[in-house]
């Protein structure tokens, strides 16, 4: 998954032993397990929807920067903010869930962590594609900027039509 990419990453492009490749990697890791529970919480605070946008919009900033292939003391806490964001995200989205699909509410969370777990092998993929096709990753980080972008529009896209069907009565047959 993507802490192989990552590993991968550090060591070609920063010439990083593979040891302390892994360490950083870890440490990316580690920070988006670690956050998505803050962002369940945030989305608790401050609404799901409002998370998304906000947390799509830093995400694909960040990423923009770690296109620019910049110094490695820019892009360690570069990957360990955007790999945190990105775990927050994902608390926000489940934080969604029962609002949104009260009634199928194990099958949505099912497809959410479905959905996940695609991702988890798809976008590792589509940075080594991207990187054996361009011989860089910048591509690839800019790629994923551009989704992270997309993700956001269609959250705005979507807010309001959600908000008018959570009002609705659910009945729990």
């Amino acid at each position: 998954g993507l802490a192989s990419v990552l590993a991968v990453f550090f060591h070609d492009h920063y010439a990083v032993a593979k040891v302390t490749a892994g360490d950083l990697t870890a440490v990316c890791v580690f920070a988006g397990s670690f956050m998505r529970p803050l962002g369940g919480w945030l989305a608790d605070r401050h609404g799901g929807i409002r998370m998304l946008q906000v947390l799509y919009g830093a995400i694909a900033v960040l990423l923009a920067v770690i296109a620019t292939m910049p110094s490695l003391a820019v892009a360690v806490p570069t990957f360990v903010l955007a790999l945190a964001l990105l775990g927050a995200g994902n608390g926000a989205v489940f934080q969604l869930v029962p609002l949104r699909f009260a009634r199928d509410v194990g099958l949505i969370t099912g497809l959410v962590g479905a959905a996940g777990g695609l991702g988890g092998f798809f976008l590792p993929s589509l940075l080594g594609v991207l990187r054996d096709a361009t011989g860089g990753w910048t591509a690839g980080f800019a790629v994923l900027a551009a989704i992270c972008i997309w993700a956001m529009t269609l959250v705005v896209a979507v807010k309001g039509s959600w908000r008018l069907t959570w009002a609705m009565p659910v009945s729990h047959d």
